[in-house]
C-alpha cells in the first residue's frame, strides 16, 4: 500500500461493499501491512467469517 490515504479509501470502499465484494476485496488485496488486514478484518461481520475462511483456503 503506497500510503495511508490510499488505505483509508479501501477502508471505505471495504465498509460500503456487501459481503461478495468484502471478500473479493480481502483476498485480493496487495501490499498491505499486517495492522491493516486487521484493520479490514474487523470490519467483516463476525457471522461471516466462514465464508472468508473458506475463500481463503
Amino acid at each position: 500500500m503506497t500510503s495511508e490515504m490510499d488505505f483509508q479509501k479501501v477502508k471505505e470502499e471495504f465498509n460500503a461493499a456487501n459481503l461478495d465484494r468484502k471478500v473479493q476485496m480481502y483476498i485480493t488485496a496487495e501490499g498491505l501491512t499486517q495492522a491493516q488486514y486487521k484493520d479490514l478484518l474487523k470490519m467483516f461481520p463476525v457471522s461471516q467469517l466462514h465464508v472468508l475462511e473458506q475463500a481463503l483456503q
